[in-house]
């Protein structure tokens, strides 16, 4: 997921003199789906099948763990003692010994005090960032921020800032023009888009000099970022900071689903008593509870998946940049390649699948530079081999190649 712009929409009617029929209620979407369509915009669902030999770097599994047996294992395990549902809000019956047992291993992999569990980590952006502002607090967010920080923000009860991408100075100088009594300031660590990572030291520093609080969406740093894949917190050595909440999610490193936020103890207390969409939320499926448990446990042991999926990312750019392609510079797990346009990289992205390659394609409103491209996620458990054919693959299938 990323960054979303306002959607292509149609022009608004003339005024109502009389009521549409019914069966004209809706006729006005046609008209924005078609311009949707001229604009290059058209998204469309494909179902995959169980056993697909297409070679993925479209997810998000970046450690290849949503296939490990003893991933799988565990879901099919929780599934079947707890059954397939957590049957409703966790303050009421959706909190099993799981999610217990999950939030308190997050907290503690993480170096932070507690962990709370949400069924996704849209969710929990949402809950971080509507639960922890008011009136008197000032929101300063990035300007690429992922789509979820931007809901947020928007649900938020709050001023919103929005500051210029990968700028702490201009974070500063935000924070130092407040009249606000609080102040909180938001950023994706991974930014995934391009892959580049922020820079939350600084942000960090810029925060603490101003008395505000720190927020950071750590989805594609968790698993790849820090000692062991601990996240982008313990890279900057902020694990564990007063000031600093984290939400994650589990279903990219984690190869399962759901998010949580983890951070200071008396946050996730106000968090469980005031975010609504825990409150008012049906918990997270025990079965993706047990396959979030058993990954972590995978990483825990084997730390070396993290340092790997940043060792592919790192091979995947300098290849595709040797073949002459514009490909980014990796912080995390994330490549791009730029293509020359919204409809080029639809076709490009359609070539490599017919090819056997899949890979995303991030086109505007979805990308805040308003350049498309290619997205590769470099998963941990790739080949040299599997790496070099999709290199090929994308060189071959190129537009103008």
């Amino acid at each position: 997921m990323v960054n979303s712009a306002a959607p292509v929409t149609a022009e608004p009617p003339a005024p109502v003199t009389e009521p549409p029929a019914p069966a004209a209620v809706f006729d006005w979407l046609d008209q924005a789906a078609e311009l949707r369509a001229a604009a290059g915009l058209t998204r469309t669902l494909r179902s995959r099948p169980a056993e697909d030999p297409v070679l993925d770097l479209a997810g998000n599994d970046y450690l290849g763990l949503v296939h490990h047996p003893d991933v799988t294992r565990a879901a099919a395990e929780a599934a079947l003692r707890w059954g397939g549902g957590a049957t409703g809000s966790r303050l009421v019956t959706g909190t099993t010994a799981l999610h217990t047992e999950l939030e308190l291993e997050l907290a503690e992999f993480c170096g932070a005090e507690a962990a709370l569990v949400f069924s996704s980590g849209y969710a929990a952006n949402l809950a971080a960032l509507t639960a922890l502002t008011d009136p008197d607090t000032l929101i300063v967010s990035d300007a690429y921020n992922h789509a979820s920080l931007i809901d947020g923000c928007r649900l938020a009860r709050s001023d919103v800032h929005r500051a210029p991408h990968d700028d702490p100075a201009a974070v500063a100088a935000a924070l130092a023009a407040r009249t606000h009594r609080r102040a909180l300031v938001v950023s994706d660590s991974v930014f995934s888009v391009d892959g580049n990572a922020a820079r939350v030291g600084e942000l960090s520093a810029a925060a603490r000099a101003h008395g505000a609080a720190l927020l950071i969406d750590d989805a594609h740093g968790l698993g790849v970022l820090g000692p062991g894949g601990r996240g982008a917190l313990a890279a900057a050595g902020l694990a564990g900071a007063p000031d600093t909440v984290a939400t994650v999610t589990l279903s990219k490193s984690l190869g399962s689903q759901g998010g949580a936020v983890v951070g200071p103890r008396r946050v996730i207390r106000h968090l469980t008593e005031t975010a609504r969409t825990f409150i008012f939320d049906t918990g997270l499926a025990p079965a993706a509870v047990g396959a979030a448990l058993a990954a972590l446990r995978l990483l825990r042991a084997e730390p070396e998946r993290a340092d790997r999926a940043r060792e592919v990312a790192r091979l995947l750019s300098a290849q595709l940049t040797a073949v002459g392609l514009h490909a980014s510079t990796p912080d995390a797990a994330v490549v791009s390649v730029r293509a020359p346009g919204p409809e080029a990289a639809v076709a490009w992205a359609a070539d490599c699948r017919t090819a056997g390659l899949a890979v995303g394609c991030f086109r505007p409103p979805s990308v805040p530079d308003g350049i498309s491209r290619l997205r590769l996620t470099a998963r941990g458990d790739l080949t040299d081999a599997q790496i070099a054919h999709a290199v090929e693959v994308i060189r071959r299938t190129a537009p103008g190649a």
